[in-house]
């Protein structure tokens, strides 16, 4: 006779007990697939958003996965109008888009897009070549060629104004991260100005094949950025890169996961329980998942939340929501 564990049994009476309460789960209404919309290939967005749509589904049941969009700014769009049933964005863009100012659809107050859970901050980095000398803001010629990500993206949005800010002069270009990156290693761009999770896959990438600059604000930049835009202090870490050797100096946008609005509330919750309960997991989806922490949930200071994802952050994170910022109250 084999011999059972206390811990094991343990192990199997909670296995059998999560897989019996899922049973119970109401789906009522719950759609038969689902996207996300996520950003280019090469970048963060895309890497991240495909992981959890991924692991979402699988857990779940339901056949789901990500989409290479525009971005946050799109994505607000495409959940807003139910094209997408998840997605993800940046403060800045769904402050803009709640607004009416979302360059995608000028006037459209995209209010049918709810917040989900937190995901991580998004730095802003500049990258050029070694080969070009290129080592400060202040070293970048007037009129260099910049890539600043896709048309509509919180890089695209926000990191030209940011230069403008520091007295930078270029000639913009705009292109999904990947697609960048080769320009940039063929002397088509001067500089790469991203804004993605850390690390960017387009710049892990260049690391491998080329030397590069990763380069950091100075105090003043810094201070100078953060008093003009909604950003915050934030370094990007010495082994995020093989290049650095110590903590880049940058700022910060936070991202949220988004959800339809009109999606039924214990599908939502269901989903955020996925990614919400199993840090390691999704860190091996993409290590700017570290900051995927229940705790970060009042990082949200722009959207209303959903139902279902205020009801699993309020039940597991002691959060307190203000019942206007739930959708629907």
């Amino acid at each position: 006779m084999t011999k059972v564990s206390g811990i094991t049994l343990a192990v199997a009476v909670a296995i059998a007990g999560a897989a019996q309460a899922e049973s119970h789960v109401d789906r009522s209404g719950w759609p038969d697939s689902f996207t996300v919309g996520t950003a280019s290939q090469g970048g963060t967005y895309f890497a991240y958003g495909s992981g959890w749509a991924n692991l979402v589904a699988e857990e779940l049941g339901i056949s789901g996965g990500g989409e290479v969009t525009g971005g946050p700014m799109q994505n607000m769009a495409l959940v807003h109008t139910g094209d997408a049933q998840f997605g993800m964005t940046t403060m800045g863009p769904a402050a803009e888009s709640l607004a009416g100012t979302n360059p995608i659809a000028p006037g459209l107050q995209m209010t049918n897009a709810c917040a989900m859970f937190p995901m991580y901050q998004t730095p802003f980095s500049v990258t050029a070549l070694s080969s070009s000398g290129i080592t400060s803001i202040a070293d970048i010629p007037a009129g260099a060629r910049i890539g600043f990500g896709p048309a509509g993206s919180t890089s695209d949005t926000y990191f030209p104004r940011m230069m403008e800010e520091l007295g930078v002069e270029f000639d913009r270009r705009n292109g999904g991260w990947s697609d960048l990156g080769g320009q940039l290693q063929d002397g088509l761009l001067d500089v790469i100005a991203f804004a993605a999770g850390v690390p960017v896959p387009a710049v892990s990438q260049l690391e491998v094949q080329t030397e590069v600059n990763i380069i950091e604000f100075t105090e003043d930049e810094q201070a100078k950025i953060m008093a003009a835009f909604p950003v915050s202090q934030f370094d990007i870490a010495a082994e995020t890169y093989t290049t650095l050797e110590a903590p880049a100096r940058s700022v910060s946008m936070w991202n949220f996961a988004i959800a339809n609005c009109d999606l039924p509330e214990s599908f939502v919750k269901a989903v955020v329980d996925v990614v919400m309960s199993d840090n390691e997991r999704m860190q091996g989806i993409h290590r700017a998942a570290r900051s995927t922490l229940p705790e970060h949930w009042d990082k949200n200071t722009v959207m209303k939340w959903h139902p279902g994802a205020a009801a699993w952050f309020t039940e597991n994170a002691g959060a307190e929501i203000p019942a206007e910022m739930i959708y629907g109250n």
